[in-house]
């Protein structure tokens, strides 16, 4: 496993060439929640980190099965792009584990047990018989089951996994990265989603919108903004976990851009330039600092959903069934102490204080909440790259899996501990999205977390320059972030936070320890 991951500032990028302008303003208290940037930072690389590496692992969560062949229903399909890297490689039926591809309820049976070797198509097949180990009352408990769930108020548009289209994807071997799928298409997605479902009016304009010529005199998305601010609760959330998904895939396609192509290889690696194209403030006109706290904002939502349905999977017949029976147990052991952690942070965000106002009003705002979230998923369908669209298909059903987890609050608390609930329950679908969408948020946060660190760094270099009564130098006149490095007030819990975190890494070997070799020092 990668020690210390870190997506963009590895020490081949170093120095590093961003302003210390997104430092001094990604910090504090994200809007609409009592939770700080500081406290989100500590709990995710201490606490959350190290756990969701191993779980998305595990053979349970790394294989997803989606529809990436259904067509645009909004306009006409672009095609699928042509580029190579845009595909994504399926899994051979024969790699997929017996137990995922039988269908069998979370439940293990002799037939079950006595095949956990067999990987052929045929062989799984046979496991369609472990229906016959269970009771009538539990057969026709799964078929009501089925039954709801099928009508059940989704946030998600769910791909149908009976259809002959849809396939195994070994997530691990298809990492998010940039492919080369950008221009119009690309836009034309990302415009619908914020213009047409986003509850704004066409005549606010959003800022840095690409499809909108630049209006000379305007104010830089104050406009926007002071709009924002004026809408209830219920809709501020929405446009900020949309800015906050559309911030993590931007990140992610940054940290793993198509650098060059040739001698018919491939060369991956973090793109600095995009990364300040897209978040620093200097070239967003400060835009760039508020996608980074949609996407702690994301984060917040995704936790809480996550530390709300423990009880969910707190039941002793729910197995993450793969067919590998101590495989399985393991799987669900981490699961759980995964839940512990995250039922742990001290500042969730409050789900209650949504759709609280009367009662058929705030049923009607809820279920336009859910439609509009809902049609988002069906735009991905859109998305003309197939490595594109799975993850943003992936992604957004996560989310949309949290969203139905924070609003499910009395079915979640009503569950039988014997059986299965009638009133809630989740996918396997909805549950390698829902850990795998948390996952791409967690290695960001880290990874920002980490620039803080080279940043304060610089801060402490020109204070105790300063008080030796030397003049600062940097001979490279592209290290910004030693030549402009701010106030050197910067707090000292956050500057030793970082240099603790590092030397704890280095002293136990855990996945979050940061890698030593730093800028150079002018």
């Amino acid at each position: 496993m990668l020690r210390g991951l870190c997506y963009l500032w590895t020490a081949s990028l170093l120095p590093i060439t961003f302003s210390g302008q997104l430092h001094s303003e990604l910090t504090g208290v994200l809007d609409d929640c009592f939770c700080d940037i500081e406290s989100i930072d500590v709990f995710n690389n201490f606490k959350i980190y190290p756990r969701i590496q191993k779980l998305t692992e595990r053979d349970y969560f790394r294989y997803y099965r989606v529809n990436l062949n259904r067509p645009c229903p909004f306009w006409a399909d672009d095609g699928q792009c042509s580029i190579k890297d845009c595909q994504v490689e399926p899994c051979p039926e024969s790699k997929i584990p017996v137990g995922i591809k039988s269908g069998n309820y979370n439940r293990y049976s002799q037939v079950a047990n006595a095949n956990t070797d067999i990987v052929d198509c045929e062989q799984a097949q046979d496991l369609g018989a472990i229906n016959s180990t269970l009771s009538n009352y539990s057969k026709e408990a799964f078929e009501d089951w089925a039954r709801h769930d099928d009508a059940q108020d989704h946030f998600c548009e769910l791909d149908d996994e009976t259809s002959p289209d849809a396939t195994y994807v070994d997530l691990l071997l298809n990492p998010e990265r940039y492919t080369g799928y950008k221009g119009p298409s690309a836009w034309r997605v990302w415009n619908s989603i914020y213009e047409e479902n986003c509850f704004k009016p066409r005549s606010v304009y959003r800022p840095l919108n690409p499809l909108v010529p630049p209006r000379g005199g305007e104010d830089d998305g104050e406009g926007f903004y002071n709009w924002l601010e004026g809408l209830c609760l219920e809709k501020r959330v929405f446009y900020r976990l949309i800015s906050g998904l559309h911030s993590s895939i931007n990140i992610h396609l940054c940290a793993e851009y198509l650098l060059d192509e040739g001698w018919g290889m491939s060369l991956w690696g973090p793109n600095v330039q995009e990364f300040r194209q897209r978040f620093d403030p200097a070239e967003t006109k400060g835009e760039g600092t508020r996608r980074l706290k949609n996407l702690y904002f994301l984060y917040l939502i995704e936790l809480r959903a996550l530390s709300k349905v423990a009880p969910y999977f707190d039941r002793a017949f729910v197995n993450l069934y793969t067919g590998d029976r101590q495989e399985d147990r393991a799987t669900k052991e981490l699961l759980l102490q995964f839940f512990n952690e995250t039922k742990a942070f001290p500042m969730h965000f409050d789900e209650k204080s949504m759709f609280a106002g009367q009662k058929i009003e705030a049923k009607t705002l809820k279920e336009e909440f859910r439609l509009h979230f809902k049609n988002i998923s069906r735009i991905m369908d859109c998305v003309g790259c197939s490595k594109c669209r799975l993850w943003g298909k992936l992604q957004t059903q996560g989310l949309g899996t949290a969203l139905k987890i924070l609003f499910s609050e009395k079915e979640i608390k009503n569950l039988p501990e014997h059986s299965p609930s009638k009133g809630f329950q989740l996918t396997r679908q909805e549950i390698v999205a829902l850990l795998n969408g948390f996952g791409r948020l967690i290695p960001l946060l880290n990874t920002l977390c980490l620039y803080g660190w080279y940043y304060c760094l610089g801060n402490w270099v020109a204070f105790i320059r300063a008080h030796n009564g030397k003049r600062f130098k940097t001979e490279n006149k592209n290290d910004n972030f030693m030549k402009n490095p701010g106030s050197p007030s910067v707090s000292v819990r956050f500057c030793s936070l970082w240099c603790v975190m590092s030397t704890v890494g280095l002293m136990t070997g855990d996945s979050y320890s940061f890698p030593l070799t730093l800028p150079p020092i002018p």
